[in-house]
C-alpha cells in the first residue's frame, strides 16, 4: 500500500486532494502547546502523516485522523493516563482509518488503557472493576471536525506537495463549505 492508497488498500488518493492543518491549527483543535506538538512528532508519538519537518521553518502537515489521534491522547492525558501507557494505546490505534476510530470506546482505569467495541465490552470491562472513564472516540471525530471547520481562513487545510507522505482514505479528508 503506498502513501496514497486508502485503508485497505482502497482506492489511491491523488496528490492534489491530499489536504493537511498546519501545527499550529492541529494546537489550537487539540487544546496542546505547539512545544507539546513538536515534543509529540520528535519522539515519535503522533507525527504528521502528510508531511514530516524537513529541517528548520517547514511546516508539518497533520491529516485529520492524526488531529484525532492527538485530541485522544490529550483527553487521556487530562485523565491522568501516563505518557509511557498513552504511547501502548497510540501504537493500537496507529494503523486504523477514521471509520475504524469512531467505533472504538477507549476506557482507562487511569493507569492502563483498554479498547472497547461494544457495550457489552464496556459492561464488562466495568463489571471487572477497571474501567474508570470512557472516551468515545464518535463524539471525538465530531469535535475534531467542528473545530476544524470553525477555524479561521489563514489556519484552512493545505494541500500536500507531489511527495506528500501521509496515509489518507478516500473520504478521510473533510472539507470546509
Amino acid at each position: 500500500m503506498d502513501a496514497h492508497s486508502g485503508a485497505g488498500g482502497r482506492g489511491a488518493v491523488p496528490a492534489s486532494q491530499i489536504r493537511g492543518w498546519r501545527g499550529t491549527a492541529a494546537c489550537r483543535v487539540v487544546g496542546i502547546t505547539y512545544r507539546q506538538l513538536d515534543y509529540w512528532a520528535r519522539t515519535g508519538l503522533v507525527e504528521p502523516s502528510v508531511r514530516r519537518a524537513s529541517g528548520s521553518g517547514s511546516n508539518r502537515l497533520y491529516s485529520f485522523r492524526d488531529i484525532i489521534v492527538l485530541k485522544v491522547i490529550k483527553r487521556l492525558l487530562d485523565a491522568g493516563v501516563s505518557l509511557q501507557n498513552i504511547r501502548m494505546a497510540v501504537e493500537a490505534l496507529r494503523c486504523r482509518g477514521v471509520k475504524d476510530l469512531a467505533e472504538i470506546t477507549l476506557m482507562s482505569d487511569g493507569s492502563r488503557v483498554y479498547e472497547c467495541r461494544s457495550a457489552g465490552e464496556v459492561i464488562e470491562l466495568l463489571r471487572g472493576g477497571h474501567g474508570v472513564f470512557g472516551i468515545a472516540v464518535r463524539s471525538t471525530v465530531t469535535e475534531v471536525m467542528g473545530r476544524l471547520a470553525a477555524l479561521p481562513g489563514a489556519e484552512a487545510p493545505v494541500r500536500a506537495p507531489e511527495q506528500a507522505q501521509g496515509r489518507l482514505g478516500a473520504g478521510e479528508v473533510p472539507t470546509r463549505r
